[in-house]
Order: C-alpha cells, then sequence, then structure tokens
C-alpha cells in the first residue's frame, strides 16, 4: 500500500501486515514519556499515540471509511508541510469548511503540526456565514469540500485578501467554477514527497483552536483557547472520567462545538477510536441507537436532547444489550424524566453530567447515581468545580455570597480561555481580576452552591426578566412544564412590547399525547405564581435547534414575536 494512500474501508485495515512507519522526522522530535507524564501541546499528545499504536485504527466514519494512527499521522504530516511552504507558520489560522470525515480530523491534526490554529465553520450554515466567521479570524487557508468552493469564495468579504485552498473530494457539479491555481486538491497533497519542514514551536500559551458562538447576541465572536487550556480539560477527563484504553468513541458534535474536544482529543489520549458522526446521522435518534449497538460504541457525549430521543425511539432491548461503558452530556439541562428513562436502559453505565460555556470547555462535572429516586423532580446539579479551576459565586456588585444564595459563578485557572478574537470590547465584560491579581470569567450563570461547593444551575443571566417588577428566571417556567406526562420538549421565551412583558412557551408533545391547553395552564397554576404562567402556549412538531442540537431561542423569540 502506497505510504500516502486515502483513507480505506475499514475491514480492509485489518489485513495489513504489521508497521513502524511513521511520518519523515516524528521520531526526531516527539518527546520522551519517560521524563514527561504530560504531553506538551496537542500535537504531541496525538504523535504520542501514533509512535505507541501506529497500527490501530484511529478514525472511522459512517461510511466504514477509516484510517489508522500511523496513516493519520502522515496525512497530517503531508498537510502540515504544505502549509508550510505557504507560509502558514506559528499563530497563524487555518480554517476547515467541510463536513465530518476521515480528512477533516487528518486535517485539524496537519494544522496543529505546522503550529497553526484551526477554525471551524458549520459546513450546513450558509456560506455566507462561514466565510464571515473565516475572514474575521484572517485564515491563511482553508480546507474546505470541493462542493463548496465555489459558494464560500462567492462569499468572501471584500475587500480583503482570499486566503489559500485546500480542497477535499471531487466536485461534480460542471456548472461550478474550477479550483483556483493557486490552491491544491487533497489527494495532491497526500502524494506529495517533500521533505517535511522541522516542525515549529509550539508553547502551551499558543493558540489551539477558535470556536466561534453567536451567545446570545447572534453576533459570532471567536473563543480563542491555548493548548493549555485543551490539555487541562484532557488531563482531567483522563484522571476523573477515566475513559477505557483502546475505547470506541462517539464523534457526535460537530467541530466546531467545543464537545468535539473530547471526541477527538482524549481518544488520542486513550489511543482510542473515534467514529464520526455526520450531520444527518446526528439528527436521526432511531438510526443513531443503532449505531450505538452496531459500531459498540464504549464512549457516547453529546446533547442531553439527543440522548432523550435515542432512549425514547431507540430499541431498548438491543440498547440495554450494547450499553456504552461510559455516556457524558453537556450543553443543556437534561430533565428528570428523560434522564430516569436513559438510567432505566443503562443501569451499570457511568454516566455524568457534564457542564460549561465554550470559554472554559467543561468547568464543574456531577456524576449521576446508578439510581434516580422516583420521587425527585429536579434536575441534577452541575456539579463540584474540576480541578485545577477554581470556583466562586459571587453578587452583583464581584462579592461572594454564602452557599444557599443565588448568585452568578465564575472560573479561574489554565482552563479558561485566553480570549475572543480581536475583540477586547468583549474581553472587559467577562473578565475580572479579584485583590490577589486572580483572572476571573464571568460565565453569565446563576448558581447556588448547596454547601458542600457542589453548584445547582439555575439559567441565565440573560435569561432572567421581569414581569410586573418581579424577576422571572424562564427556566423556571420550563422545569415546570416539564412535570407533565405528556411533553417531551418545552421552551420558554419572553418578549417585550408596548403592552409590557410576554412569555411564550413552545411545547413538543410526546407521540399520540393531547395537545391541552387547559392541562397546561393548570400544570402551571399548580406550581408556579401567576404572573410566571405564560402568557401564550404554542404546539409544534419539533423544536428548532442550532447546529450544536441547543435549542434556537433566537427563532423562538422571533417566532414569539410574530405571534404577539
Amino acid at each position: 500500500m502506497d505510504a500516502f494512500s486515502p483513507p480505506r474501508e475499514v475491514a480492509d485495515l485489518a489485513t495489513d501486515p504489521p508497521t513502524e512507519a511513521i511520518h519523515d522526522n516524528l521520531r526526531d522530535y516527539v518527546f520522551d514519556e519517560s521524563d514527561s507524564p504530560r504531553a506538551a501541546n496537542l500535537r504531541d499528545l496525538f504523535d504520542r499515540a501514533a509512535l505507541r499504536e501506529p497500527n490501530r485504527v484511529a478514525v472511522e466514519d459512517e461510511r466504514n471509511r477509516a484510517a489508522t494512527y500511523g496513516e493519520l499521522a502522515r496525512f497530517a504530516d503531508r498537510i502540515a508541510t504544505r502549509l508550510s511552504r505557504w507560509g502558514v507558520d506559528r499563530g497563524d489560522r487555518v480554517g476547515l469548511f467541510l463536513p465530518k470525515c476521515v480528512e477533516g480530523v487528518a486535517a485539524i491534526h496537519g494544522i496543529l503540526r505546522a503550529g497553526a490554529a484551526y477554525v471551524p465553520v458549520d459546513p450546513t450554515a450558509p456560506p455566507a456565514r462561514g466565510a464571515g466567521i473565516l475572514a474575521d479570524a484572517a485564515v491563511k487557508a482553508v480546507v474546505v469540500a470541493a462542493d463548496r468552493l465555489a459558494e464560500l469564495r462567492r462569499a468572501w468579504p471584500s475587500p480583503g485578501p482570499e486566503p489559500r485552498f485546500i480542497v477535499v473530494g471531487a466536485n461534480e457539479n460542471a456548472d461550478d467554477e474550477p479550483i483556483p491555481p493557486d490552491a491544491a486538491a487533497w489527494d495532491d497533497v497526500i502524494a506529495d514527497l517533500a521533505p517535511s519542514p522541522l516542525p515549529a514551536p509550539i508553547a502551551p500559551a499558543d493558540l489551539a483552536y477558535i470556536l466561534y458562538t453567536s451567545g446570545s447576541t447572534g453576533v459570532p465572536k471567536g473563543v480563542m483557547l491555548s493548548h493549555e487550556n485543551a490539555l487541562t480539560f484532557i488531563d482531567w477527563c483522563v484522571r476523573a472520567l477515566d475513559p477505557p484504553a483502546g475505547g470506541r468513541f462517539s464523534s457526535h458534535a460537530p467541530f466546531h462545538f467545543d464537545l468535539s474536544i473530547f471526541d477527538l482529543f482524549v481518544s488520542c489520549a486513550r489511543g482510542g477510536t473515534v467514529l464520526l458522526i455526520g450531520e444527518t446521522l446526528s439528527k436521526d435518534p432511531t438510526a443513531l441507537a443503532r449505531f450505538i449497538v452496531d459500531r459498540s460504541i464504549d464512549v457516547w457525549y453529546s446533547a442531553p436532547s439527543i440522548l432523550a430521543l435515542i432512549a425514547e425511539r431507540g430499541d431498548r432491548e438491543s440498547l440495554a444489550a450494547a450499553a456504552p461503558r461510559l455516556v457524558l452530556f453537556a450543553g443543556e439541562v437534561f430533565p428528570i424524566k428523560p434522564l430516569r428513562v436513559l438510567r432505566s436502559i443503562w443501569p451499570e453505565s457511568t454516566l455524568w453530567n457534564l457542564y460549561g460555556p465554550t470559554e472554559t470547555n467543561v468547568c464543574t462535572a456531577f456524576p449521576i447515581p446508578r439510581m434516580i429516586a422516583p420521587t425527585r423532580t429536579d434536575p441534577y446539579p452541575i456539579g463540584r468545580v474540576c480541578a485545577p479551576l477554581s470556583a466562586r459565586v459571587i453578587d452583583d456588585e464581584g462579592r461572594d455570597v454564602p452557599p444557599g444564595v443565588q448568585g452568578e459563578l465564575v472560573i479561574s485557572g489554565p482552563g479558561v480561555m485566553r480570549g475572543y478574537f480581536g475583540r477586547p470590547d468583549l474581553d472587559s465584560r467577562v473578565f475580572f481580576r479579584d485583590q490577589d491579581g486572580v483572572r476571573w470569567y464571568r460565565t453569565g450563570d446563576l448558581v447556588v452552591d448547596d454547601g458542600s461547593t457542589c453548584f445547582t444551575f439555575h439559567g441565565r443571566r440573560d435569561r432572567m426578566i421581569k414581569k410586573r417588577g418581579y424577576r422571572i428566571e424562564l427556566g423556571e417556567i420550563e422545569s415546570a412544564i416539564y412535570r407533565l406526562d405528556d411533553v417531551e420538549r418545552v421552551a420558554v421565551v419572553a418578549r417585550s412590547g408596548d403592552s409590557g412583558t410576554t412569555i411564550t412557551a413552545f411545547l413538543t408533545m410526546k407521540p399520540d399525547a393531547k395537545k391541552s391547553l387547559i392541562a397546561v395552564k393548570r400544570r402551571c397554576s399548580e406550581l408556579l405564581p401567576a404572573y410566571m404562567i405564560p402568557d401564550s402556549i404554542v404546539f409544534l412538531g419539533d423544536l428548532p435547534k442550532t447546529s450544536t442540537d441547543k435549542v434556537d431561542y433566537q427563532r423562538l423569540g422571533a417566532l414569539a414575536s410574530a405571534t404577539i
């Protein structure tokens, strides 16, 4: 087999003879594990796995295309060599604009090998959004799918230089413009036998990736994460979660979502295989349930809403027989009813509720008990802070509040982002230093310390409203409505108008359940004061989601405005 052949069928990899072949100079610069128990950066983390297990399958996609660690290392070396030839160096940014695929994983490692930072964008979003993000990050190059190249170029903001392109796949649309002369086809890059340059030095504080998030305003902002930020999280995962060595890790999250950092790099730290789940499959709970069973997933990580749907619509007998060893969820609150169903299907799996904004990745965590009390109605806490991070709960004046009192969670430590790319104005809003000079990040999340430094989530500051003089947390209304047996999903938004603040609840119901406004209103009146009862209740077939599988509150807000 040629050293730079493309990804192959999984079954073909098993027939290969053992090989020690790694890319040209990996052995010359990977550092000695006996001297340091921790990788210096994400590049070293991957190189160690490639040296230990060159023949182990590193990545598979849903079409059974795969690459071993040795092959992936060679692909990454070729990408880094081409980027270096184009002048990409330490601290530069390189974009990713392609669906989840083996080539995308290789590109990420190649970008890191060049000393640059990768900037993934949502390939399913309008091209203008992706082009705007990549231009904002001032990327020098973009790894792009062939069928997205023309529309990305047409959407590129002007004035401004266009980046170089590495084009993945063949474009079958004859009407699209040809590949620009200064671009490179993926196959040509991988087959290029030019000598590998010496790797750029990487310091712990160097930028590793930028994840753009729209937050509450809808304007994308680039969260800058360093190698140290990422390794702080990865080290905690290995130490606290104990994922199985050589395990099979799902990759449900898109690469522009922070959950993907666990999938891509904790699997490397444990010498495991990451199984890529594409954009279409990721939205199909029945197919996902079969995927978990058929692919023998050991570690699953996704938003709670996905797990809830898998438990509700998957074949429970098959799921029970193929339970993952470790199940993680993050990104939103997991209502207790669907969590109880999931726990009943996987009673022996280790379940963790992970919490943290993109700016910190995971910063607190809570293990879900084996038995969930039948009388429990509230979601589980977000848990205790993940060492070596530190956490405090403060009031509006920045003063610590005592246990039992609600306040804003702030986080400090080596896992907290460097800042927002090109936005010192935003940095000044979210960071502050205490009297000891410690830098703290304001999460914007409201929590209560139960007295044992275990935090319970009470919503977002930006979801706190006032109505008739009362302060209302919209999440509290959602929690009340979730207690209706027939409710599958609920999201509550508030809009201000000439007549004051109006609260709208959007609901999806379980199959065959009746849509009853009276039942919902009655339940709310039993659990909530009158000023918190929604003014409008709207039933939907499904709640709109963002590309990261969270409820799209902006779209619901627009829908609520149209109904006022």
